[in-house]
């Protein structure tokens, strides 16, 4: 869509389609709204001053990225957000050549502007091209923005960076004064008024220098962007993220200055719905709702792992006061919300900084109290050095809970809960268990609560998958559950949610077969595995996880190790792929995974 020649008001109702358009789309779909919502004016604005195909246009997270791609020719396809086959709710290069890089997980924009300002230079395209990024106040808490912000007031090159506040962190009173000052220094006779004064120092001396740089050091010291100022990097703001005149002047400034700026910009969350104006996180992340009353639709009554987890977790909490925990700028979506309110002092959000959670849960373990590190399967990749060095090489009873192992269905690739047990199994002093319903997800914790080693428990998004399989007995380190034997040939090893999986597949079978609760893929229980491999041949494998390094290679592992090669292992797990976006279901049945599939595979393959 060229909106180069549009007017103020042309584009002003332009924001107002858009708006009306994600609302729509969104309250059927689902997806991420408040702050996508108010980021509107904030990419009209860019793409009225920039080129999407010739600029890179980065945005920190991409979910608030839905305006820019109803802009980029794909109104017609908007209707698919988030749908198997349809299109991606984060940016996307291989959906639109206008979408620079793909950007699910926070706070990596300022790093790729970096990048993409040398590549610019090295090519030579200064004057064509300046790398262009809206960064969420919530992507500002992680550690890589300031290492890249390090590197880039060092570096000087020019980029604009668009911080949309939309938490009015600000006060009203200095904020007025601000934005008066930051105007008049961003303006053409403040920057050509400091280049004079510059050389007229250069003459006069080092004290004339040093008078100089109090003066505009003061000047600074009242406004809020101070911090970014003394990194070397030029500061605009606040302004006002709504105000599209004022906004589309203000980039054009910042485009034009040739160095490194950052424009602060503050918005409102759920501009234009009013149901959702300001709530922070009710309404940034929504499944479908109806959009005149802003009631969500109906959910499975089924209770969920993560309510599983919170209510657990707070029981143990309530009898041990040893017992604390962080999540990373997820409360409410881990459960740990719940127990941040109870006990405050022993439950912390920290923030978008999973390297900083597990050091600091470390910290905790080595003091004597039992930290337990509650974040999404996808984001504890982030913490990785942190767990091998800070973690298991002193063998420190941290347990890092894990929720959305598996497919998370509409989010996708850069979200799926895949590579966890991969990761971490590779790593000397880790466990790794996981529970296949909400009794056995209890006993789960109880075990953890007490082991004095690191430890990792995944569990799904949703619910467990639903049996009528044994009862679950209490958890034993390397302990499995048989919850089914005969003389069948075949044994089903099911993992965490698998066993569920394991379960329904059994019952599409026109034979018996055994089925194994595994419980522990690290460490195995090796006498149980030895006894089954005596009886069943052939091992099927099922659990929510990639296969390369999962756990149908450590069973293949420990199988070569005791020379039990009779035994032949099919693995059920994810292949070698990114998984894409959709409904769970639809993406399970497009990998062969659900029970009809399997059982058809099993019969063919027997």
């Amino acid at each position: 869509m060229n909106i180069k020649s549009k007017t103020i008001k042309e584009l002003e109702q332009l924001c107002q389609e858009i708006r009306d358009e994600i609302l729509r789309v969104v309250s059927k779909n689902g997806g991420h709204l408040s702050s996508t919502l108010g980021a509107t004016e904030l990419i009209v604005a860019m793409h009225k001053v920039f080129d999407s195909q010739k600029d890179p246009f980065i945005f920190d997270v991409s979910h608030q990225s839905y305006a820019h791609k109803l802009l980029t020719e794909r109104w017609e396809q908007f209707d698919s957000l988030r749908q198997f086959g349809g299109m991606c709710g984060y940016t996307k290069p291989r959906e639109s050549e206008h979408d620079y890089f793909v950007a699910g997980h926070s706070s990596t924009s300022i790093s790729l502007g970096v990048g993409a300002a040398k590549a610019i230079f090295l090519k030579g395209e200064q004057k064509e091209r300046i790398p262009v990024i809206l960064i969420g106040d919530g992507s500002m808490t992680a550690g890589m923005v300031y290492e890249a912000l390090n590197e880039l007031g060092d570096r000087k090159y020019p980029m604009v960076i668009i911080l949309n506040d939309n938490e009015m962190s600000i006060s009203k009173p200095i904020g007025a004064l601000s934005r008066i000052l930051s105007s008049a220094m961003a303006g053409p006779f403040y920057q050509r008024f400091k280049k004079n004064i510059e050389s007229f120092v250069d003459n006069f001396g080092e004290g004339a220098h040093y008078m100089a740089k109090k003066m505009e050091e003061s000047l600074k010291l009242i406004t809020p962007g101070i911090m970014f100022e003394e990194m070397g990097i030029d500061y605009i703001g606040p302004v006002d993220g709504h105000n599209l005149k004022s906004l589309i002047e203000i980039l054009q400034i910042a485009k034009n200055l040739g160095k490194p700026v950052i424009v602060h910009a503050q918005t409102l969350k759920g501009k234009g719905y009013q149901i959702a104006e300001g709530k922070e996180e009710k309404w940034h992340g929504v499944g479908p709702f109806d959009l005149d009353s802003g009631d969500s639709a109906k959910k499975s009554s089924a209770k969920s792992a993560t309510q599983i987890y919170a209510e657990a977790l707070l029981h143990l909490a309530k009898h041990n006061d040893k017992i604390v925990g962080a999540t990373a700028a997820m409360p409410s979506g881990t459960g740990l919300s719940e127990l941040i309110e109870a006990y405050p002092n022993r439950f912390w959000d920290v923030a978008i900084a999973e390297q900083h959670a597990v050091t600091s849960m470390a910290a905790l373990a080595k003091e004597g109290f039992k930290p337990f590190c509650t974040i999404y399967s996808t984001f504890l990749q982030r913490g990785y050095d942190q767990i091998i060095h800070d973690t298991c090489l002193m063998d420190l009873p941290v347990v890092f809970a894990l929720d959305r192992a598996g497919i998370v269905g509409e989010d996708g690739e850069t979200h799926q809960g895949v590579f966890d047990i991969s990761f971490l199994r590779a790593i000397p002093n880790m466990t790794l268990f996981a529970p296949r319903d909400e009794k056995s997800f209890h006993q789960a914790l109880s075990f953890a609560a007490g082991y004095q080693h690191p430890c990792s428990v995944r569990y799904p998004r949703g619910s467990f998958k639903e049996t009528s399989l044994p009862e679950s007995t209490p958890f034993e380190l390397a302990k499995s559950q048989l919850l089914r034997s005969n003389d069948s040939d075949i044994l089903f090893i099911g993992y965490g949610n698998g066993v569920g999986r394991a379960y329904e597949t059994a019952k599409l079978l026109d034979k018996e077969v055994s089925i194994l609760d595994l419980r522990f893929v690290k460490p195995l229980d090796e006498n149980m595995l030895k006894t089954l491999a005596s009886k069943h041949k052939k091992w099927f494998v099922f659990s929510d996880s990639s296969k390369m390094g999962g756990v149908g290679s450590a069973l293949l592992e420990f199988l070569s190790h005791e020379k039990l090669g009779h035994v032949e292992v099919v693995s059920f797990e994810y292949g070698d792929a990114f998984i894409t976006h959709g409904n769970t279901k639809q993406v399970e049945e497009s990998l062969g995974l659900l029970p009809y599939q399997l059982s058809n595979t099993i019969k063919k393959l027997v």
